[in-house]
């Protein structure tokens, strides 16, 4: 059932950003992951592309794919079952497709938007999702709530991504200016939104206890806010990107995450092992998403 998005007032998006600054400045320049050689936490990785194709890496599980469907939209959104044996993937319209042991709970594909859907996020139980549109708008299938949005607010910048806690009553939202929405239990923990960028947030993704949240940005630069750790960057690990970061996961302990970017490249840091990347693919359509699989 599509639930009608609400709005409700975000937290000041400038709070903590010294607490920001702290988190970024203070972090150490870790070697990648495979170079130093870290206890296995997460098993795999998926990357998604914009025309619904998979790329599984490691132990995660191919479970199909609209590689090969004529789609009326492009897919923008990708997110893994908790078992890790499914996923979903939802198109710009709101078309959901479910592959594996994702369930198909319900779509916007029919519903007339005012901004297109640019991303979703599921939750703990794996037995319903979100979706939310470029301006805010949040729309609640399945055991999802529908716990505020920022759909009739007036946003500085569109809004690109979303990330649920741990408890899946709450989630943020976060807009490409890297200002953080925070509804239900999600606490505002700082946001980028009053620091000049030199390029766009592009994801969000929180800590597995749901206590913290990390923003990538288009040149792979990643802001930690909360219990999340800074652990490397592209820029930091002096890493050349071939094409803009389009996503970001985070491991089983919070203690690393992968960035992907539009080409298939994975850059992985902290306890974040490296499985393999699409970068020397020929790529019939550039990559959105990605998604971490512990199994």
């Amino acid at each position: 059932m599509i639930r009608i998005p609400r709005p409700r007032r975000p937290f000041a998006a400038a709070l903590l950003i010294l607490t920001l600054v702290g988190v970024a400045s203070a972090g150490r320049t870790p070697a990648l992951a495979d170079q130093a050689a870290p206890v296995p936490v997460s098993g795999g990785n998926w990357l998604a592309a914009r025309d619904g194709g998979i790329f599984a890496f490691g132990n995660a599980p191919f479970a199909g794919s609209t590689g090969s469907i004529v789609l009326n939209k492009p897919i923008v959104g990708f997110a893994a079952t908790p078992t890790s044996r499914g996923y979903w993937f939802t198109a710009s319209d709101g078309g959901v497709f479910a592959f594996g042991d994702a369930k198909f709970f319900g779509s916007t594909a029919s519903t007339p938007l005012g901004q297109p859907i640019v991303g979703m996020a599921p939750t703990p139980t794996g037995k319903g999702y979100w979706l939310v549109a470029r301006d805010g708008g949040v729309f609640a299938f399945g055991d999802a709530r529908f716990l505020g949005s920022t759909g009739s607010l007036p946003l500085t910048e569109p809004i690109v991504g979303m990330a649920p806690t741990s408890t899946g009553q709450g989630y943020w939202l976060a807009a490409r200016d890297g200002g953080v929405f925070a509804f239900g239990d999600a606490s505002f923990l700082g946001s980028v939104a009053s620091i000049h960028l030199d390029h766009p947030v592009v994801a969000i993704a929180g800590t597995p206890a749901g206590n913290g949240y990390f923003l990538a940005t288009e040149d792979g630069g990643v802001f930690a806010f909360g219990a999340a750790k800074f652990v490397g960057s592209p820029a930091v690990n002096h890493l050349s990107l071939n094409r803009p970061v389009v996503g970001i996961a985070v491991t089983s302990t919070g203690k690393g995450y992968w960035l992907a970017a539009e080409d298939g490249g994975v850059f992985n840091f902290g306890d974040a092992r490296y499985f393999g990347s699409a970068a020397s693919t020929p790529l019939n359509q550039p990559i959105v998403g990605l998604a971490a699989s512990n199994l």
